[in-house]
């Protein structure tokens, strides 16, 4: 049986276009894995990746994981509620074209309904454009959150490509 996918490819080129959702509550925080850990990104990738068929990297061992966070232009960023985790963002940079890839973005399920995610999206583009980037990009898909893409758009994210794909 087959499935249609549609993946819509969003991006913002200025902090000015932000709309902005403030933070909810004096209880988060957005804060940088720092050092790194493998295992972090495993467990949001796989937590959050379960409800939305996140797939390619069921695979991958240690060393696949250990290799992709030691990218010098990958950032992890954690969402916490006091000290428990509530979600993250991970931000890929690259310095020579002065652009953000929002790779991987969720918030965690029992934080539903908490106006999270339109925060840690502020948060991510704010990141982004004070790191030096001039454009921010993500993209989403249908197996995604119900609300994923009405997040990235009502945050000032334009769509810029758009595909069907078949599963």
């Amino acid at each position: 049986m087959t499935k249609k996918i549609y993946r819509s490819y969003l991006e913002i080129r200025s902090l000015g276009a932000l709309k902005e959702v403030k933070k909810p509550s004096k209880n988060y925080t957005v804060e940088l894995a720092d050092p790194k850990d493998f295992q972090l990104n495993k467990f949001f990738y796989k937590t959050i990746g379960k409800n939305c068929q996140w797939i390619d990297r069921l695979v991958w061992t240690e060393l696949n994981w250990t290799d992709y966070i030691s990218n010098d232009q990958l950032f992890t960023y954690i969402l916490k509620d006091k000290s428990e985790i509530a979600g993250y963002f991970e931000l890929i940079f690259n310095k020579q074209n002065k652009e953000a890839e929002i790779a991987y973005f969720g918030i965690l399920e029992e934080y539903f309904g908490k106006k999270l995610g339109g925060y840690l999206l502020s948060e991510a583009i704010k990141y982004s454009f004070n790191m030096g980037g001039e454009r921010v990009w993500v993209h989403t898909c249908s197996l995604d959150h119900k609300n994923a893409l009405k997040n990235y758009l009502a945050r000032g994210m334009k769509n810029f490509k758009s595909e069907t794909l078949i599963r």
